[in-house]
């Protein structure tokens, strides 16, 4: 095996490094009690093998159950049922109250404790919980996989399932460059995430032999150590754009807009502008940052191809990203950026979230993911440079799933944001744009909550995420008999739209969890 091959491969032997909540009492999806009963024989504690009834040692009080690690109702089954063998029967087990308040249509409860568990053990949970499927009843969650013929399964290891992708597709001179999972971590500025989550985030992609971005709010000094895994970000407000930072990076990407708040520029709102975030954006202390929507140089594909050239010229070993949203003629835009010269053309669909999004755009939103990126890998297929072109995908995927889904439909690759800062335990609040508001110490620039996370404990955390992922996608590829998930681009033949199939034949795909709950 050679260098390269070893660098593709060194993620897929990795080892998860268990790495529990920062918090006494994480969230789960079900809650055991124990009453007055309980006389401490300790046989919950010997049977359980998820480790739900800690001791400090045999002759001890119980502790308090950890209920995240309890498997739930599913557990009956099993002789190590706690409930049923407790001899005093001071054990009950109920659902969570909490699941009713915690998510969204789109990260349902489940989704959100099923990426905690991942994040944590490196493992898919052993529960019941449905962390592919919201209840959003539309996007990824109408789309499935044909259930696989049988004969189709390739009975290989984990390791040697190739997750590598290669973001330099063209025939130039510049760096092959390949990251060996198909996804990398999306812009988030200095200012709307704590430092330590985005150097957590930057060690992570080092770890994992892939990339994360900057967004669009300058370079602090402390990603310089890992500036290989570092994507610099040029927007349209040019904060904290230098020649030294692009001479960093291994890939430069233009922000020419994003899914989320297409027509708007970046937001980051006076109570997040500290002033170690107003030096490096060079403005004013807790002044409200709006980028402007376009730049103001660029209004032609002839002076995008000037943009591009700029980059090449300064960073001669720089691959170019454009980040788009997806407008109807987002075929048109990204055939545009390929000929103005660009390497990885990024499309940012509807669904991703922006803490810092006005309503107002919220809810005049740009192309679905899922409908932008076959529009995309058709139209350029047809032209007869798909194949000369990465084309990433990104705007609300949320799991290893989505991102299976979208690379079937036509992408390489997906960009990753919420689900990593899931991982780090957001509980999807809402208050991101609040420079105090985020309980969990993940969107603030305040340096107490900021001390919350440390860059450690962020690393272990994500790299956790992905080694689960990585699992899921080489089961999935292993039931359709391939060795690569490069073989997976473009084989929309094998996903379903549960809205185009009789209603027989949609029962064989499971519904949406509590899809009754939507209107």
């Amino acid at each position: 095996m050679n260098e390269m091959e070893q660098r593709i491969h060194r993620f897929s032997l990795s080892e998860a490094v268990e790495t529990p909540s920062r918090f006494r009492h994480a969230i789960g999806k079900y809650i055991i009690y124990r009453n007055s009963k309980c006389i401490s024989c300790g046989l919950c504690s010997t049977l359980c093998p998820y480790g739900v009834h800690p001791r400090y040692d045999t002759f001890s009080l119980p502790l308090r159950p950890k209920s995240h690690k309890c498997i739930g109702f599913t557990c009956k089954k099993n002789e190590f049922y706690c409930i049923d063998r407790c001899p005093e029967k001071a054990l009950t087990l109920r659902l969570n109250p909490i699941l009713d308040t915690l998510g969204d249509y789109r990260w349902s409860p489940e989704m959100l404790i099923g990426h905690w568990e991942m994040a944590e053990t490196g493992r898919l949970p052993a529960g019941d919980l449905e962390y592919h499927l919201g209840y959003s009843r539309g996007g990824f969650d109408k789309i499935r996989f044909k259930i696989p013929h049988p004969n189709s399964f390739l009975d290989i290891p984990d390791e040697e399932v190739d997750m590598g992708i290669d973001l330099n597709k063209r025939k130039d001179s510049r760096p092959r460059i390949r990251i060996s999972i198909p996804c990398y971590g999306g812009g988030m500025s200095y200012g709307s995430t704590a430092l330590s989550v985005m150097v957590g985030r930057a060690r992570a992609a080092s770890r994992l032999n892939t990339l994360t971005c900057t967004g669009e709010g300058g370079y602090p000094r402390e990603l310089t150590p890992y500036s290989r895994h570092v994507i610099t970000q040029v927007a349209t407000g040019l904060f904290g754009v230098r020649e030294e930072t692009i001479l960093h990076a291994p890939v430069v990407e233009f922000k020419y807009a994003q899914g989320a708040k297409p027509g708007l520029g970046g937001h980051l709102l006076g109570d997040k502008v500290t002033p170690e975030v107003a030096a490096i954006r060079e403005t004013v202390v807790g002044n409200a940052l709006f980028s402007p929507f376009p730049f103001h140089s660029v209004y032609s594909v002839e002076d995008h191809k000037k943009h591009v050239d700029w980059i090449k010229e300064i960073n001669p070993e720089a691959l170019v990203s454009v980040k788009v949203s997806t407008p109807t003629d987002v075929d048109m835009v990204a055939v545009g950026s390929y000929y103005a010269g660009a390497h990885i053309i990024h499309l940012d669909g509807s669904y991703g979230g922006t803490g810092a999004a006005p309503d107002i755009a919220k809810k005049n939103i740009a192309m679905p993911i899922e409908y932008a990126v076959p529009k995309v890998h058709r139209f350029m297929t047809d032209e007869g440079v798909r194949d000369d072109i990465c084309l990433i995908a990104s705007g609300g995927i949320r799991n290893a799933m989505d991102v299976a889904k979208a690379i079937a439909l036509g992408a390489d690759g997906a960009v990753i944001g919420t689900a990593e800062l899931v991982a780090l335990e957001c509980v999807r609040c809402g208050n991101c744009e609040s420079g105090r508001g985020c309980a969990r110490g993940i969107a603030t620039t305040d340096p107490e909550l900021g001390h919350l996370i440390t860059e450690d404990w962020a690393e272990r955390r994500i790299v956790n995420m992905y080694t689960a992922w990585r699992k899921q996608w080489c089961e999935l590829l292993r039931q359709f008999g391939m060795r690569s998930i490069r073989q997976l681009r473009g084989r929309s033949d094998l996903l379903v739209h549960l809205d185009y199939l009789e209603e027989e034949e949609r029962l064989k795909y499971a519904p949406a969890p509590n899809a009754k709950m939507v209107i």
